[in-house]
């Protein structure tokens, strides 16, 4: 049995068919970004990076209408939602306290941070969502909630470290394991988890409960980010 084989047995065994529309948009979407980043089209990365965060809404969008996946539908829009909340948190650690830092990179900003960071939040957070709404049909509370922790290490910790070379957004003046900043790895787990639980207390409500969950949850970041700046780099630290 081939390779081939066994890949084909296990996305028929344990995937189910919404799985595999997720798993192959977001491969498609993997292609469209190393395209759209990679070919010199004559236009700066703050516009690349826009395009690629519209390029993914939509396609989210476009597939859940089509597929008819109300769960899709309905995490998109609440981590769209959240998304654009999270412009306070950039915009507070970038002007307030100078440890985040958006350089010019040709695009419009809101305050000091690119106006596309209040879409591009979605891309991680749907991922993270998904999965946990996924496991949690299989598994217990204490795995599910596990594995969006470990998938919130992974997906933000990748960000982070990859990020800077496409100058979207770096961390300064913090103590930084490679580069991702020490103390907004815990903040950036509890923003996950409350992610995950967030759509879990919404999910069978009106669209409107999306709004005042997105943004506690955005309070509870912005909180945490800040307490965990203060303990590491002024109290343990300082």
């Amino acid at each position: 049995m081939n390779l081939h084989s066994v890949c084909g047995i296990i996305m028929k065994e344990i995937l189910t068919k919404m799985e595999k529309d997720a798993l192959l948009t977001h491969l498609v979407f993997v292609i469209i970004c190393v395209i759209l980043i990679l070919v010199p089209f004559g236009f700066g990365m703050g516009l690349k990076l826009f395009l690629l965060v519209i390029i993914y809404n939509i396609m989210i969008g476009f597939v859940s209408i089509w597929r008819k996946y109300e769960i899709w539908i309905n995490i998109w829009l609440f981590v769209l939602i959240l998304s654009i909340f999270q412009l306070f948190p950039d915009w507070f650690l970038s002007a307030e306290l100078g440890i985040l830092v958006f350089p010019e990179d040709g695009f419009i900003k809101v305050g000091t941070v690119s106006l596309y960071m209040m879409g591009l939040w979605s891309l991680p957070l749907f991922l993270i969502t998904f999965i946990g709404t996924s496991f949690q049909e299989r598994y217990s509370k204490l795995i599910t909630y596990l594995t969006v922790t470990l998938m919130t290490l992974i997906i933000f910790g990748l960000a982070e470290q990859t990020m800077w070379m496409l100058q979207s957004w770096y961390a300064q003046n913090v103590v930084m394991i490679g580069h991702v900043a020490l103390y907004i790895i815990i903040p950036e787990v509890i923003l996950g988890l409350s992610t995950y639980l967030g759509y879990k207390i919404i999910q069978q409500k009106n669209h409107f409960f999306k709004i005042p969950v997105a943004f506690t949850i955005m309070l509870l970041y912005l909180g945490s980010a800040t307490f965990f700046y203060f303990l590491i780099e002024q109290v343990l630290l300082g």
